[in-house]
């Protein structure tokens, strides 16, 4: 009998790219623990999740980008919820999500912009390929009857993000459970996490496939890689107990007094936890992700443009104020993120990265893309070409 092909896999970045990535090597059929040895590494010092994958939003859409990428995704996030419990696990669900337009309430305080010391403001880039909702009757929509926290009097307008999708078109997850447990139950299947820091010029291993998925951070792996990072801080509440927040995401456009205007998105999250970010600045990335410094006066500005909409947060507690890096791909031809191997550079080489705010809905496609390339040879549909390390490097 044959013997089994020797694979060695280092996953460089345990993020939700990296630890899901795992997650689908170890579920492939061609995956044996006897033949193949796959490793994580992650540079923090406090595990896995720790940058975006974290701290995050959590927002899974079919109107996401880029639109092939979110075909194999979407589902994969469904089918993952169902196998593993992750209504329980990581707070799956089905969320209505929209766009908000209203008046804050004067708090007689400078509310702020809510873009971090030290970089301008860049754009998350959220609704990159979305087409907006151009129907006057549903964009003129009052308030909607169930969403009891945020100020009805404030609201102008309010319409879907995506009517064409219906309810189960837009769901979310919380990121840092998402990952954590990818990561989980990767090492179920004899995956190994690894504390360090790589450099792909190192010959210390002996390795068949390295797979880049380090975020903002591989570009100090591999130059080459046409990505930039953007910081984008956020804060999460909690509101007093006994108060139930329904089911709703909001990306928001809020005229404020004084002139300030603001456009923080809202997600209600399953625990009764809310989460709000700002926009993005280009501040400079550190050389570890422990290392994101977090402007506490963005973060209060955030505070300050969701409470002036929603009295029953501005009554809770804001329990973490943070910052993360999100990979952005600076290329002439825009697009991303980069996906697949880069043959022209190293052979055994993947990259999976770039994939700015849309990590989190994006992870399972891109996992199993990765894995159907590093075992199978080849990835099924071909459609993500555009996508190719080729396109970029």
């Amino acid at each position: 009998m044959a013997q089994a092909q020797q694979r060695d896999i280092v996953i460089i970045g345990g993020g939700i790219i990296g630890c899901t990535t795992a997650y689908y090597l170890s579920r492939n059929p061609l995956y044996s623990s006897e033949s193949t040895r796959i490793t994580v590494l992650e540079a923090s010092a406090n595990g896995v999740a720790q940058g975006a994958s974290g701290k995050a939003g959590g927002l899974v859409a079919k109107w996401a980008y880029p639109a092939e990428l979110v075909d194999i995704s979407f589902p994969e996030h469904v089918r993952l919820a169902k196998e593993h419990n992750g209504i329980d696990k990581w707070g799956f669900r089905f969320v209505e999500c929209g766009t908000w337009e209203g008046v804050g309430e004067d708090l007689k305080r400078d509310p702020g912009s809510g873009v971090g010391k030290g970089g301008k403001r860049k754009s998350l880039e959220k609704t990159l390929g979305v087409e907006l909702d151009t129907d006057t009757e549903r964009i003129n929509k009052r308030h909607p009857e169930g969403l009891n926290w945020i100020k009805q009097e404030l609201t102008t307008s309010y319409a879907l993000m995506d009517p064409t999708t219906g309810l189960e078109g837009t769901a979310q997850v919380h990121p840092y459970l998402f990952t954590t447990n990818m990561m989980e139950l990767a090492a179920e299947n004899g995956v190994k996490l690894r504390r360090g820091s790589a450099t792909l010029h190192s010959g210390r291993f002996q390795l068949t496939h390295v797979i880049l998925a380090a975020g903002a951070w591989s570009p100090t792996l591999l130059s080459s890689l046409p990505i930039s990072a953007t910081r984008a801080h956020s804060v999460t509440f909690r509101p007093k107990p006994g108060v139930d927040i329904a089911p709703y995401v909001l990306f928001t456009d809020i005229k404020l007094p004084r002139g300030h205007h603001a456009s923080p998105e809202i997600y209600a999250r399953p625990d009764n936890e809310v989460y709000a970010c700002g926009p993005g600045d280009d501040s400079t990335l550190p050389g570890n992700v422990d290392d994101v410094e977090v402007d506490q006066t963005a973060c209060e500005s955030i505070r300050e443009q969701v409470v002036s909409i929603a009295p029953k947060l501005r009554e809770g507690t804001v329990e973490k104020r943070q910052a993360c890096f999100l990979p952005t791909v600076s290329h002439r031809g825009g697009g991303g993120p980069i996906i697949g191997e880069a043959k022209t550079v190293a052979k055994g080489l993947y990259i999976a990265t770039g994939h700015t705010c849309w990590g989190i809905c994006n992870a399972p496609g891109t996992a199993k893309v990765m894995a159907e390339l590093v075992l199978d040879g080849k990835a099924s549909p071909r459609k993500l070409k555009r996508l190719d390390p080729s396109y970029f490097l």
